[in-house]
C-alpha cells in the first residue's frame, strides 16, 4: 500500500531537517550548504527547497527545535522540571545533532548575516513558566524574580555548554549543570524544597534513557 501523500511530506521534512542539523552542527551555518544537506537527506534539491525556501529558513527551523527533542522527556513541574530541562539538555548535547546543531547556530548568530532571538526567549519563556509554577507551589522564596532568574539560566546554560565545549567537547557538561544548582538553588530556593531537588548524575540519567 503506497504511503499517503502527506505522510510522506511530513517524514521528508524531518528527514531534511535531521539532515540539515548533522550539517550545521559538523560545519556550522556558513560552512553548510544545501546540496550537501541534500544528500545527506537522500532527496532532490526540489524537494529541499519544496520544504525549507533558504538556507536561513532551514537554520531558524533547527534553531527553534531546541525544546521538542527536551521537553516531551519530563514528567515533572516546578522548579524540578526546571532543573530537569537543564539535566536533560546537557546530557541531550552530547548526543543529539539537533539539539547541537540549534546551540551552536544560536550561539553562531553573531557572525552571521542574520539574527534570531527567538529560541532564547523560547527558553526564556519555558524556564519562567516552571518558576511561576514554583511559586505557586511555595517553592521559591519571596525575593526571588521568576523573570530574571529565567533570563540567567539561559545565559548561564549557554556560557555552561561553550566552556565545557572548548575544554572537554562538552564531556563534563551534565557535571557542570549540576554544580550550576548546588550554587544557586539555596539562594532561590525554600530550605525544604532546595534539600529535595534532584540534581545528580542518575537524575540526568534516568530522564535521557
Amino acid at each position: 500500500m503506497a504511503e499517503p501523500k502527506q505522510e510522506r511530506a511530513t517524514r521528508t521534512r524531518e528527514e531534511i531537517l535531521r539532515a540539515a542539523a548533522e550539517v550545521f552542527d559538523e560545519r556550522g551555518y556558513n560552512g553548510a550548504s544545501m546540496r550537501e544537506i541534500m544528500k545527506r537527506a537522500g532527496v532532490t534539491l526540489g524537494a529541499v527547497y519544496f520544504h525549507f525556501p533558504s538556507k536561513e529558513a532551514l537554520a531558524r527551523q533547527v534553531m527553534n527545535a531546541q525544546p521538542a527533542t527536551i521537553i516531551p522527556r519530563l514528567g515533572t513541574e516546578g522548579l524540578q522540571r526546571a532543573v530537569d530541562i537543564t539535566l536533560v539538555w546537557a546530557r541531550q548535547l552530547q548526543e543529539d545533532p539537533l539539539l547541537r546543531a540549534g546551540v551552536r547556530l544560536a550561539v553562531e548568530q553573531t557572525s552571521l548575516q542574520f539574527e534570531d532571538t527567538a529560541s532564547y526567549a523560547e527558553w526564556r519563556r519555558i524556564f519562567e513558566a516552571c518558576l511561576l509554577e514554583a511559586r505557586a507551589n511555595g517553592e521559591l522564596r519571596d525575593h526571588v524574580s521568576t523573570r530574571e532568574t529565567a533570563e540567567f539560566l539561559v545565559g548561564a546554560c549557554t556560557g555552561l555548554q561553550l566552556y565545557s565545549d572548548l575544554i572537554c567537547r562538552r564531556a563534563d557538561l551534565p557535571h557542570r549543570t549540576a554544580v550550576m544548582w548546588e550554587l544557586l538553588l539555596p539562594g532561590i530556593a525554600v530550605e525544604s524544597v532546595a534539600k529535595s531537588i534532584e540534581i545528580g548524575a542518575r537524575q540526568a540519567s534516568a530522564l535521557s534513557d
